[in-house]
């Protein structure tokens, strides 16, 4: 498990942009059957978090498109029975770390893996998420 000194300030960079800090499989499993669209980023300490993954999260949701109406994050290697929980419902994909994931009226319907954020800017998975939002939210 990785030292609290370290992801705080990983999990702020989402939550100050309004994400909700899911720390448990009951919060998980209340965010995810939500009625609406709810978009789960599973956060990670990597690099391709870091350049990549929360950048673009977080610019997805600039603009006047569509938005998930719902946001939230767990954090891998450190909320590690909320991640476990989260990861229930990526099924048929395996474990990943970073994620992104998009669900409606509880039905997982767009996911990001780690392979589909690493090596690719920001303002690419901006453009996948946000086409993702056009189709579903």
């Amino acid at each position: 498990m990785y030292p609290e000194q370290i992801v705080l300030p990983m999990k702020a960079e989402l939550t100050v942009a309004g994400f909700e800090d899911l720390t448990t499989p009951d919060a998980v499993e209340s965010a995810i059957n939500a009625e609406g669209t709810h978009l789960l980023v599973v956060n990670s300490v990597c690099g391709c978090a870091a350049g990549a993954a929360r950048p673009g999260v977080k610019l997805s949701l600039t603009g006047d498109g569509k938005k998930p109406s719902k946001l939230s994050t767990v954090f891998a290697g450190f909320d590690k029975d909320a991640v476990n929980q989260a990861r229930e419902h990526f099924l048929p994909y395996p474990p990943s770390s970073p994620a992104i994931a998009l669900f409606k009226d509880g039905k997982l319907v767009h996911f990001i893996e780690r392979h589909h954020i690493e090596g690719r800017s920001a303002q690419m998975i901006a453009g996948n998420l946000q086409a993702a939002f056009e189709q579903y939210c």
